[in-house]
């Protein structure tokens, strides 16, 4: 599936500013960690002080049941008959040992359960509360490499509105990779950035004549995505009763882009001010006669990179026969293009002619010498 222009603009546009999704969502995840944190830490404290209310009960149980016990053994119930019986009172000291014998080891069992529990829950607590902790720090981490990652795109941004930029597509896209854009996304937004005459700044003055009316950018790119959401049925319609073929800009750059494309070269791999050069000095046959011609030599094509000059060269074909013709192979000629960029072919056969008249074989002598 496509991607659609403007909407990929509202993308681009939205990670620009304070009201970045990205930098959203990392705010989002960090108020619901602190606010674990904030819980957990309440829950570690109550926890901990009912084990060690737990813990002391146990001693106290142990202690005191030992002591009451000794007690009883010491009471005859038969001294104190006549008081009891008088009082009329219900002691009996060997049913109450019999009862502290049996209910004393169970309570404290009870309470040493009690405390397992309550350590248990405490360890959950601290791992939540830690972990809680730790994706603060991680967010503080990924917030500093966003906002670089956003003042890098603004950057680019800026550079493409003012026409000087001059940075290859992997730059773009790699930064773009770090705002999770999909390769479709990536490869559509450096075309953008690098062609910014064909969207970005009709985009541009858009976002900027809203955002004089007080508007924030998101505003500003609901409103265009509204404004897209209403016209666009009408479009749909007449492309359901009768399809029509998409008009294709046939200015100097569409044709430049087509022609390299036809000999299998992206031009997302050229800098804008190499399309420039390529666009000043346009040769639609030079072109395609010198790629194909490399191809021939079983050169390959990326030996273009970075010499962009090569490629409208008229006199390419004869340098690189002068240089076969003293014995070079082509993978010296692939590892050092800029002999050809460097001399023309006057130029060139003179440089030979030297090495000969020195009493040199120019096959033996390195092309970086040259």
């Amino acid at each position: 599936m496509a991607v659609r222009t403007e909407s990929l603009l509202d993308k681009l546009y939205n990670l620009r500013g304070k009201d970045s999704s990205i930098l959203k969502e990392m705010d989002e995840q960090k108020t619901a960690a602190e606010e674990t944190k904030e819980k957990t830490t309440e829950q570690k404290a109550i926890l901990q002080k009912e084990i060690e209310d737990l813990k002391l009960q146990r001693e106290e149980l142990e202690d005191q049941g030992e002591k009451f016990k000794n007690m009883l053994k010491g009471i005859n119930r038969d001294d104190y008959d006549t008081v009891l019986k008088r009082l009329n009172l219900d002691f009996d000291p060997e049913g109450l040992l019999d009862k502290l014998n049996e209910n004393l080891p169970k309570t404290i069992d009870m309470v040493e359960k009690n405390t397992r529990e309550n350590e248990e829950e405490l360890v959950k607590v601290e791992d939540e509360m830690n972990r809680a902790i730790t994706t603060i720090e991680e967010l503080g981490i990924r917030k500093d490499t966003a906002l670089a990652n956003q003042e890098k795109l603004n950057e680019y941004i800026e550079l493409a509105l003012s026409g000087t930029i001059n940075i290859t597509r992997d730059s773009i896209t790699s930064l773009l990779a770090e705002f999770h854009f999909t390769e479709e996304e990536q490869r559509e937004a450096a075309k953008i950035l690098m062609f910014p005459e064909d969207a970005l700044f009709a985009y541009n003055d858009k976002i900027k004549m809203k955002d004089k009316a007080g508007k924030s950018i998101s505003e500003v790119i609901q409103e265009a995505k509204n404004i897209s959401e209403e016209e666009s049925p009408v479009h749909e319609k007449v492309v359901e009763e009768e399809p029509e073929e998409p008009v294709v800009k046939e200015d100097k750059t569409t044709v430049v882009i087509e022609t390299l494309k036809s000999v299998g070269i992206d031009y997302l791999d050229f800098t804008s001010d190499e399309i420039n050069k390529l666009m000043d000095n346009f040769d639609k046959e030079t072109i395609i006669s010198n790629v194909n011609y490399i191809v021939d030599k079983n050169i390959e094509k990326d030996i273009f990179m970075n010499h962009v000059e090569m490629l409208y060269d008229k006199e390419l074909k004869d340098k690189i026969d002068l240089l076969v013709n003293v014995g070079k192979e082509t993978i010296d000629i692939y590892l050092n293009p800029s002999v050809l960029v460097k001399y023309n072919k006057e130029e060139l056969s003179n440089v030979i002619k030297q090495f000969k008249a020195s009493g040199m074989d120019a096959k033996n002598i390195p092309l970086m010498a040259y």
